[in-house]
């Protein structure tokens, strides 16, 4: 419940920014449920959404997983490990 994700077409396609609806990769590919939650059913209604909106699974960024900054490039030079380009490819 109050839940929001954003969905971004960029040159590799439609990426979608999770942020809170999923926070880690193994949440929407496991299908794993935040600890805390509203509720187990709609959380995992909300994976299917997020599914149905990226153009792969690949284009799910959820909002607080680590691994975002190993699988992405840095936006610029002086920027790694905090800001990524999530437009390109993987």
């Amino acid at each position: 419940m109050g839940l929001q994700c954003v969905r971004v077409n960029t040159r590799r396609g439609h990426v979608v920014l999770a942020a809170d609806a999923t926070h880690l990769y193994a949440h929407v590919n496991e299908g794993r449920v935040f600890p805390v939650t509203y509720s187990v059913a709609e959380t995992l209604e909300g994976y299917a959404t997020l599914k149905k909106l990226a153009d792969s699974p690949d284009h799910i960024i959820p909002g607080h997983d680590p691994q975002v900054l190993q699988r992405y490039p840095a936006a610029r030079p002086g920027l790694e490990d905090w800001v990524v380009d999530l437009t390109g490819s993987l």
